[in-house]
């Protein structure tokens, strides 16, 4: 080959290698300036994303900020929920003021009056309750109103209206609770006759409507009160609370027994020989002298287990047993009273638990006739086979034999329990306790926190006027020499109503009465008159 072949050939390997030099280069270079773009973009959001860290870690530190309506719905749960009061409400407020971005936690007054404003709020709202409907009683509202008169200091009575859905146990399970009623209507008056109470029964249908039926206690102003309502062209039927009646079977039949004194006599004795010892623990439950027949249970039980452990034969001296024995005082002679009483209530308080629960209807009233079988007193046995007959005759009435009926009243019970330990202080004041009974039915929600800060103070003003303070007089009294005196000629308060405002107009003061058929009678001339039923709703 000759050296200028050589030469050119020579040449063109160089070119080859020359161009693929270069494009290798170029590539580089482009994969180069990508990564180096591709690395300052994962840098870029890397920097993004931990100054959002950064960010999300300030936010989560820094306390949260909790609105007026959130705070007047915490403070809300609190005093309803939780069950503390006004300064302790207050307090754990103030120690969640900083978490919650809280300035200035509300001061007791003010949560009180956010509890008043709630109770306006619910009587403003009672109005458009909506019961189911029940066809056998078509003009009733569909609830059952609870009614009780309660005491408390002073000379003031409080009288209560509680509506309860009559589908409840086909609702909910289990009893009736008291967050599970509305509160219609609370009154304060010195004394409630059968007419007062039916006066202001038909004051609360004027704007409610008339209620499918009455769950009341067996006291004599309310089942006149009901008749009375009756007779004035707006019946319904009249449910009496198993507690009640119960409460009642046992004081007819034992209360005149040659040892119930006794029994009693030596349980408060027993009492003073345990406290202060090693044996305390076995000390008797606390009987109230008031409605005594409601609890006198417990301390039956209580003395039957007691001599259970105290067996027939001689103790050693010195012993436990001896030590319990000497202060046992008489309650081993009343052991017969004892076995006696505990044989005739263990049935009635095994059946008033099942009808509480699930209600009275006819596949409850069967679990409950052997245990009223088992009831060995013939005096007890009958008056509470012949209640449970009669309620059942009710429940078929209204169409309920089959869901269940509501024959307990402890929502309202255990609501005017509730009002006089709290929130109350210690003067149980009745005209402290009625502004706060309607808040204390129901659980707070934040729509109703809404509506608590929409009440101005002059509402509530109107709401709380004509209110007597049982603590204003105590230390005008006590402060003043002459307060005594003065105590004496003011004026009697005049009674206290709050009742439900109507959709549209004024409460109306006049009650149709609604016929459920029509007559024919007979005229001077032999001309049939008809009496045809009235279309208007009744108080309406």
């Amino acid at each position: 080959m000759s050296s200028h072949s050589k030469v050119k050939r020579s040449r063109e390997h160089w070119k080859q290698k020359a161009s693929r030099r270069g494009d290798e280069t170029r590539y580089l270079r482009k994969e180069l300036r990508r990564v180096k773009q591709e690395r300052d973009t994962y840098k870029h959001r890397a920097q993004q994303a931990e100054r959002q860290g950064t960010a999300r870690q300030l936010q989560a530190q820094r306390p949260a900020h909790c609105g007026k309506p959130d705070l007047v719905w915490l403070a809300l749960q609190l005093f309803l929920v939780a069950r503390i009061g006004f300064r302790a409400v207050s307090r754990v407020l103030a120690v969640l003021g900083p978490a919650l971005g809280l300035a200035k936690a509300p001061c007791p007054q003010t949560i009180s009056n956010w509890v008043t404003r709630l109770s306006l709020v619910r009587l403003q709202a009672a109005s458009r309750l909506v019961g189911a409907p029940l066809r056998q009683a078509p003009f009733s509202n569909g609830f059952i109103w609870m009614i009780d008169i309660s005491i408390g200091l002073g000379s003031g009575k409080l009288l209560t209206v509680l509506a309860l859905n009559a589908h409840h146990h086909q609702l909910q399970p289990g009893a009736p609770a008291l967050s599970q009623v509305h509160c219609l209507a609370v009154a304060v008056a010195a004394s409630w006759t059968g007419e007062a109470i039916a006066a202001f029964l038909q004051r609360v249908m004027a704007v409610l409507g008339r209620p499918a039926a009455y769950l009341k206690d067996g006291g004599t102003e309310l089942r006149k009160a009901v008749r009375l309502v009756g007779e004035r062209g707006l019946p319904s039927l009249a449910i009496d609370d198993i507690s009640h009646l119960v409460a009642a079977l046992l004081k007819r039949h034992y209360q005149a027994h040659p040892l119930f004194e006794p029994f009693l006599t030596a349980c408060g004795k027993v009492s003073g020989h345990l406290k202060q010892t090693l044996q305390a623990c076995l000390a008797p439950p606390k009987v109230q002298t008031k409605a005594r027949f409601m609890n006198v249970h417990r301390l039956v039980r209580w003395a039957a287990r007691v001599l259970q452990l105290s067996p027939v034969g001689r103790a050693a001296q010195g012993s436990m047993l001896a030590q319990l024995r000497a202060c046992l005082d008489q309650l081993p002679a009343c052991k017969a009273f004892i076995k006696r009483f505990h044989a005739d209530a263990r049935p009635l308080l095994a059946c008033q638990q099942l009808l509480k629960t699930q209600g009275l209807s006819h596949a409850t009233l069967t679990q409950c006739d052997p245990l009223v079988a088992a009831i060995p007193s013939a005096a007890v046995r009958g008056p509470f086979a012949h209640y449970l007959q009669a309620q059942l005759a009710i429940a078929t009435t209204l169409g309920l034999a089959e869901v269940g009926l509501p024959i307990s009243s402890d929502p309202i019970e255990s609501l005017f329990g509730l009002a006089k330990q709290h929130g109350t202080g210690e003067l149980q004041d009745a005209h402290r306790i009625a502004p706060r009974l309607p808040a204390l039915c129901g659980l707070p929600t934040r729509a109703e926190a809404h509506q608590v800060l929409e009440i101005s103070v002059a509402q509530q003003a109107q709401l709380t006027k004509g209110l007597t303070s049982l603590t204003k007089q105590r230390r005008e009294v006590l402060t003043t020499p002459e307060g005594l005196d003065n105590l004496g000629r003011e004026p009697a308060a005049p009674p206290v109503e709050l009742l439900p405002r109507p959709k549209n107009g004024p409460n109306q003061r006049e009650i149709i009465p609604i016929s459920t058929g029509y007559t024919k009678a007979e005229g001077p001339q032999g001309r049939p008159q008809e009496r045809l039923p009235c279309p208007a709703r009744a108080a309406r």
